[in-house]
């Protein structure tokens, strides 16, 4: 057709659009009835419209992304069969953990394909010498390695350095040197504790920021690790607001890569009782990551939190993700929210007022500063504690744990794993910041009562 059909109708303003709206609620407050309030402090709309601002915003995301497999390298020849199989099944990356230096690349990597897979090596330590000789055998081999290394992450999660501030930085410049992509950001820490979306954006950039400030022209792609809850709009505009931040932040570094978002929903809603639902959740959680520009999505298996890592749970977290991807075809358009007024409306918003807490942060000292004087962990708390007593109040829903529940559901036989915060005193320079599950007091008395019958 030569003439576009939408011709044929006059415009509506927004302000024709609300006025409908206050005549249709037949007095009702328009405020009231239909704005809501984030925890973020955003207030959402029931609609929006393109002459409210402008929406200019150009995402950089990926064109697609990889389904990655975790596999924690405990048994070296098992790991690599695992590889194998689950790159078979519709695995397109593998995140290896690390936790020694003393394993053979070379029986790790035997047999797994080289041609368009990234491997990623998340170390559970610090050595320089160690990511030199997987430079070689990246080298000699041609596999594309990235390697997932986090000393801030280190220190926020464990309390205590790898072996101290300056020894950590040391060895990173060392193995800056190297010219490999070796800088991790693990801000999945903060969603999975119970900080806000604006808290984990804030903290992301402060947390990249510690790189920039401390390490000298880095010239390497930096990986964010990060976790996406259950807010779909908000979690996808929370990753485009992500990565627009750090492009923000590296031009003032004359850093001109962008950086690579490795996304995994959170564990923070997920459930022991009812435990399929878990499925649903990771599902929305993992179209939340595509549509917001992830370059790699590792799901979480639905029985991940009591279960140990098993073939089945694998199979069918990788599933969901190639049901998105190949029959879905979510991975055909190129940053499809792109012109969703919404969509860009959180983006710039939650930008905004992470960009407000980011220079917050920094004018009193940086990250690194404010966990070890607590303000970091303190922050994180009240918001998690705003969410719980949401959540124990029945105002913020779990289908099938707080709502819903099935009284003959039975979990006490089937704990491989302790689903629940763990105590361990030790000595640390800062308090770690802890992750923690909505559901995990309900359960914990839920168990209590299998038990006494």
């Amino acid at each position: 057709m030569a003439d576009n059909l939408f011709n044929e109708f006059e415009p509506i303003s927004s302000k024709q659009w609300k006025q409908q709206i206050q005549f249709e609620l037949k007095g009702a407050d328009y405020n009231e009835t239909l704005v809501w309030e984030s925890p973020e402090g955003i207030k959402v709309k029931p609609f929006y419209h393109s002459d409210e601002r402008d929406f200019n915003y150009e995402s950089s995301g990926s064109n697609g992304f990889k389904i990655i497999q975790n596999i924690y390298v405990h048994d070296v020849k098992k790991s690599n069969e695992r590889a194998i199989d689950s790159m078979k099944r519709g695995a397109e990356s593998v995140r290896f953990t690390v936790e020694i230096e003393a394993i053979s690349l070379d029986e790790l990597m035997r047999n797994l394909p080289k041609e368009n897979v990234t491997y990623y090596f998340n170390l559970l330590f610090l050595s320089a010498e160690f990511v030199k000789k997987v430079v070689a055998f990246s080298a000699q081999n041609q596999f594309k390695i990235i390697i997932l290394q986090d000393a801030v992450g280190q220190l926020a999660r464990d309390g205590n350095w790898f072996a101290s501030l300056e020894k950590d930085f040391s060895e990173l410049k060392l193995i800056s040197d190297l010219k490999i992509p070796f800088l991790s950001c693990k801000t999945d820490l903060y969603q999975n504790a119970g900080a806000n979306i604006v808290q984990q954006l804030a903290y992301s950039l402060a947390h990249v920021n510690e790189y920039f400030n401390r390490i000298e022209n880095i010239s390497t792609p930096i990986t964010f690790e990060v976790s996406v809850g259950t807010n779909y709009f908000f979690e996808i505009a929370k990753l485009r607001a992500l990565r627009l931040l750090f492009n923000t932040l590296a031009k003032e570094y004359n850093h001109s890569v962008d950086c690579h978002m490795v996304v995994t929903p959170t564990k923070r809603n997920k459930t022991l009782y009812d435990y399929n639902v878990n499925m649903l959740r990771t599902t929305t959680e993992c179209m939340s990551a595509i549509l917001g520009g992830a370059d790699g999505i590792s799901n979480l298996a639905y029985d991940a939190i009591y279960h140990k890592d098993n073939e089945f749970g694998d199979r069918i977290a990788r599933n969901q993700l190639l049901v998105l991807k190949h029959e879905s075809y979510f991975n055909q358009v190129h940053n499809p929210a792109d012109g969703a007024y919404y969509i860009e409306s959180l983006t710039e918003q939650l930008a905004e007022k992470a960009l407000g807490l980011f220079k917050d942060i920094e004018a009193n000292g940086g990250l690194i500063t404010q966990l070890i004087e607590g303000t970091i962990q303190r922050k994180i708390d009240e918001s998690a504690q705003k969410e719980q007593d949401l959540f124990d109040s029945g105002k913020e829903i779990l289908l099938g744990t707080n709502k819903y529940p099935n009284k003959n559901d039975k979990m006490a036989n089937d704990l491989e794993l302790f689903p629940f915060v763990k105590n361990n005193p030790r000595k640390t320079l800062i308090t770690p910041i802890i992750e923690r599950r909505l559901a995990e007091k309900l359960e914990q008395e839920r168990l209590k009562l299998e038990e006494n019958v």
